[in-house]
């Protein structure tokens, strides 16, 4: 027998810290704590619990000793506390999450320092396993069921919204199930007879157990993680039951047919029909879509073109000085060739300072492609200096490539002789005359200058000559429709005008012609050129 022993010791060779076998000749450890975790948390404390720790016990994972202190590299510390007599009294170790990152297990030992090799009294301790769980399963949440009434001894088809549903195709045990509760009958149903993905579950209820009146209650419930296969004591962890269950009313009378909410026919129109403004090189893209009760302008940077770096996003473009949303609907954008303005419609009356009641029409600096210093800004354009375009509506701006003329059309609801607006006066001055008409503001953004005297005759001269910043460039509004036959009143539904690049044509359609507006020679965008006598 001492022979047959011998042998098995010599057979063994080699234990994994490469040193001839030998008896553990250190701590002796009983228990970890914890013994298990999920995979995929942080950092966590280990404490491995025995007797035999030292001065200077360290702590191994998986065979590498964890130091005393964190060194580059390192993914687990020893953390030891002594009392005065350099007793033992604490034994920990701080794990990080790379080592248990994926499920698994993980050798957890100890080793003493001073260990005498060769003589049995390697300084190592017992080993115990260390179980890495699957990821918990998380709680699922019910938001809404449809529909929320049904009538007695009916089936019924009900649709479960909410979050975390679980619809495992590989695994039946992680899959969520509904539970259906409706007095004593209670009942659940997951795949393949309900329908599941990770935001909704179909299933049908069966007559049988919609056969009483009452108040039904719908909850989803998730089971728990799967154990880790062929590893005793792995547990699953997680799931539940969603709070608070949602009520289905169950009555003996047919349920009243909903009623659809009123919806708001400017924002969904906006969504379904306006046309969106795209940047030059393609990379901004400016959009209407509904939020909340109003249509708002939007802005997506794409990234398209721009560097690896970039990450798309959505911003607010109709918004406050302090990034707010508009108090009221906004329209049709327009964008200048580099992406960094854009003109929009709106009736909201929070975008600027003293608006005018009713649309408006809006220039915003994104300051896309500025330098730091800039600062995101809305400023009003439909307006003039001596308040002509009071008691009329603007909408349909077109922008120019710089970003410097919006031409858009204004509207004066009201056409009696005593309007305002109905008083005409000079050819440029900016008066609707009581129709729809065409304007033109210089914001005097980015201008070169250039000079040009104003024409006479049938030919009228919008002079933008001086550059922003000089004494003598004002931002203005000029009327460019010149007779007050072009338009004809807000009854129609109008047809915005359409500004070319570099605001050398303004191009116009009216209820029986359609108006090409040109400036004289090929200057720079300084200088519009009216066609009064004859359109084309």
């Amino acid at each position: 027998m001492a022979v047959a022993l011998c042998a098995i010791f010599l057979v063994a060779g080699c234990n994994d810290y490469g040193n001839t076998f030998q008896s553990p000749g250190g701590a002796f450890l009983s228990f970890l704590s914890p013994s298990q975790i999920p995979s995929g948390g942080g950092q966590f404390t280990l404490t491995p619990n025995g007797s035999g720790f030292v001065k200077g016990t360290l702590v191994q994972w998986n065979g590498k000793t964890c130091p005393t202190t964190a060194t580059s590299g390192a993914s687990c510390t020893t953390n030891i506390t002594l009392d005065v007599n350099n007793n033992v009294t604490s034994l920990t170790a701080t794990i990080s999450p790379s080592l248990i990152a994926k499920p698994g297990i993980a050798t957890v030992n100890t080793i003493n320092p001073n260990s005498n090799y060769g003589t049995g009294t390697n300084g190592l301790s017992n080993t115990l396993t260390f179980i890495i769980n699957n990821p918990p399963n998380l709680v699922p949440t019910v938001t809404s069921v449809s529909p929320t009434c049904a009538a007695v001894g009916s089936n019924l088809a009900l649709t479960v919204t909410g979050t975390n549903f679980l619809s495992s195709s590989t695994d039946t045990t992680q899959v969520s199930t509904l539970n259906w509760t409706l007095g004593a009958s209670q009942m659940q149903l997951t795949a393949p007879t309900a329908t599941i993905t990770s935001t909704q579950i179909t299933a049908t209820i069966p007559a049988a157990n919609v056969s009483a009146a009452g108040n039904a209650s719908v909850t989803v419930y998730n089971p728990p993680s799967a154990p880790i296969p062929n590893v005793p004591g792995s547990t699953g962890s997680g799931g539940g039951t969603s709070t608070p269950a949602v009520t289905v009313t169950v009555q003996t009378s047919a349920c009243p047919t909903a009623a659809k909410a009123p919806a708001n026919s400017l924002a969904q129109a906006a969504v379904s029909e306006e046309t969106p403004a795209v940047s030059l090189d393609g990379r901004y893209v400016a959009y209407t879509a509904a939020q909340g009760e109003h249509a708002q302008i939007f802005l997506r940077d794409t990234c398209e073109g721009a560097s690896s770096s970039c990450q798309p996003q959505t911003s607010l473009l109709s918004a406050t000085s302090d990034g707010g949303p508009a108090s009221g609907d906004s329209h049709n954008p327009s964008m200048s060739s580099d992406g960094r303005y854009i003109a929009f419609s709106s009736d909201a009356a929070n975008l600027a300072e003293n608006v005018p009641p009713g649309r408006q029409i809006y220039l915003r600096d994104t300051c896309v492609r500025a330098d730091s210093s800039c600062k995101a800004s809305t400023i009003l354009i439909s307006t003039d200096s001596g308040g002509a375009l009071a008691g009329a509506e603007s909408i349909l701006p077109s922008i120019s490539s710089s970003g410097r003329f919006v031409a858009f059309v204004a509207i004066t609801p009201s056409q009696a002789p005593n309007h305002p607006s109905a008083e005409a006066k000079s050819p440029g001055s900016a008066v609707t005359g009581g129709y729809r008409q065409v304007f033109v503001r210089d914001t005097c953004l980015g201008f070169r200058s250039s000079q040009l005297s104003p024409g006479v005759g049938r030919f009228v001269f919008l002079d933008e000559t001086q550059s922003r910043g000089s004494t003598s460039c004002t931002p203005k509004t000029t009327r460019i429709s010149l007779e007050p036959g072009d338009g004809t009143g807000s009854d129609v539904t109008p047809a915005g005008p359409a500004l070319s690049g570099q605001a050398k044509h303004v191009a116009m359609t009216g209820a029986k012609t359609s108006t090409l507006f040109t400036r004289s020679i090929p200057v720079d965008d300084s200088v519009f050129l009216a066609i009064t006598s004859d359109q084309r």
